[in-house]
This record gives C-alpha cells, structure tokens and sequence, in this order.
C-alpha cells in the first residue's frame, strides 16, 4: 500500500505571479479531456449514421397509418432527419464546452460531464436499444469521468479555485 506522500502535490495557495503563471496541468486532466473529446467525436459520428437511416424512418412513418402522402412522409422524414443531426450536434458542442471548461479546473464542469455520462450510462442501461458506437461514446465517457476523479485532478481542480479567488 502507498503512502499518500507518493502522489504529486499541487499547492493550496496558488497565486498567478506577475506574469499570471498558472498550475501546471496534470496528465489525468489531460486525459479526461482527451477522453471526453473522444465521446463527443463519436457522438457527432453517430449523429451523423443516422442520415444513413433515412429509407429505415420513413417505412416507420408510411406504416404508422398516418395517412400521410408520399411528399408528406418525404417532409417529415427529412425534418425528422435534419432535427436529429442539429440536436446531436448542440449536445456535442455543448460536451466540447464542459471538457474545455474542466481542462481549465472548473469544477461545475466535471459535475456536469459526470451527470451526463451517468444519464448516458443509464440510457443505455435501460436497454435504448444502444449500439456498438454508443457503447464505445459511453466508454470514452466514464474514463473522462474517473480520470477527472482521481487525486491528481481533485488537487488541480481545488488549486485552480484558489487561484481565481
């Protein structure tokens, strides 16, 4: 077992210095960001196979009984379509945010990557009908996440409150 002496100290007091010096980063953070870009790139990824769904959605909607034309079944589809994708594209920007926001030390993004990948896990857990790609976003997900947890990050994370106050 290790002495908690073994892990690299980051200094309680930080202050930025004359020329703004801030902690130095740790390699955890730097994963997890690295981590959470990965989910988003793959999330964009699958956002994108969705397009390739179109013939799939629109037998859906010609079998729902609508009594949709065939130019209203071809509307529908492709707002349904192009909904789909600007959604999944927001929701990356915003992931891509929140990653930049806790490779800074902002605590209040780590907490909010960590809801979202629990909802993500959940999703999946509940059987949404996942698929290999979102199995694979949802991976590079709880790594960013348990990367973002260990000590080195924590230190961080607390040393770069202090130097904002």
């Amino acid at each position: 077992m290790s002495d908690s002496t073994d892990l690299p100290r980051f200094p309680q007091d930080v202050s930025p210095g004359p020329a703004g010096a801030a902690t130095p980063r740790p390699g955890t953070i730097n994963g997890a960001f690295w981590a959470f870009l990965a989910a988003t790139v793959i999330s964009i990824v699958s956002g994108l196979l969705v397009l390739t769904q179109r013939d799939t959605l629109a037998d859906a909607l010609r079998k729902s009984d609508t009594g949709l034309t065939a130019q209203q079944v071809d509307q529908a589809t492709t707002v349904a379509l192009v909904a789909a994708v600007v959604i999944a594209v927001i929701i990356a920007l915003l992931y891509l945010l929140f990653a930049v926001k806790l490779r800074a030390g902002r605590n209040w993004a780590r907490i909010v990557l960590t809801v979202l990948t629990a909802l993500q896990v959940l999703s999946l857990l509940a059987g949404s009908g996942g698929s290999w790609i979102g199995y694979l976003s949802c991976l590079a997900a709880v790594i960013g996440v348990v990367l973002s947890f260990l000590p080195e990050s924590s230190a961080y994370i607390t040393a770069a409150r202090t130097v904002r106050r």
